[in-house]
């Protein structure tokens, strides 16, 4: 039995623990486990959270463009840095409950995969900016959605 490949340094970021290495849907399971640990972890002031972000963001694009370089992939798979930045937008909007945690984490997932427009146009940047780029645009996309979804109805937290 041989042994497992070695693995860079940047690899345990991009695919954030190894999560993006997953056979099963690693930006959905990568997803999960940033709503995960939004939910249990103390309700958070959103500057520190969007400050959480935007190092998340600085990290993120040097790994993306580090996986481009070690996988020859324009947008490799086992990147999934990029999920926990796009969710982690989404969660901006959410009251600090399961149920916003929820619908950030539907919410997300949905405009993910889907890519509408704008969120298509946005992958198309180059490098490691595109692979980071649509995870925002679909993050604030969710964002929005929760927010108007929220005004609507009080249960979730709003008036």
């Amino acid at each position: 039995m041989g042994s497992a490949p070695l693995r860079s340094p940047w690899f345990w970021i991009y695919s954030t623990g190894g999560i993006g290495a997953s056979p099963w849907a690693p930006g959905t399971l990568a997803s999960a486990a940033c709503v995960l640990i939004w939910r249990l972890a103390p309700s958070p002031d959103w500057r520190v959270f969007l400050t959480l972000l935007v190092c998340l963001s600085l990290v993120g694009l040097v790994a993306s463009d580090r996986a481009i370089r070690e996988t020859g992939l324009k947008d490799p798979s086992v990147v999934v840095i990029d999920e926990w930045l796009g969710q982690g937008v989404a969660l901006l909007a959410a009251p600090h409950s399961w149920s916003g945690a929820g619908l950030a984490f539907v919410f997300f997932r949905v405009f993910d995969i889907l890519k509408p427009p704008p969120v298509s146009l946005l992958e198309r940047a180059p490098g490691g900016v595109g692979i980071m780029l649509d995870d925002v645009g679909a993050g604030l996309l969710a964002a929005l959605c929760l927010h108007f979804l929220i005004l609507f109805l009080p249960i979730l937290g709003g008036r």
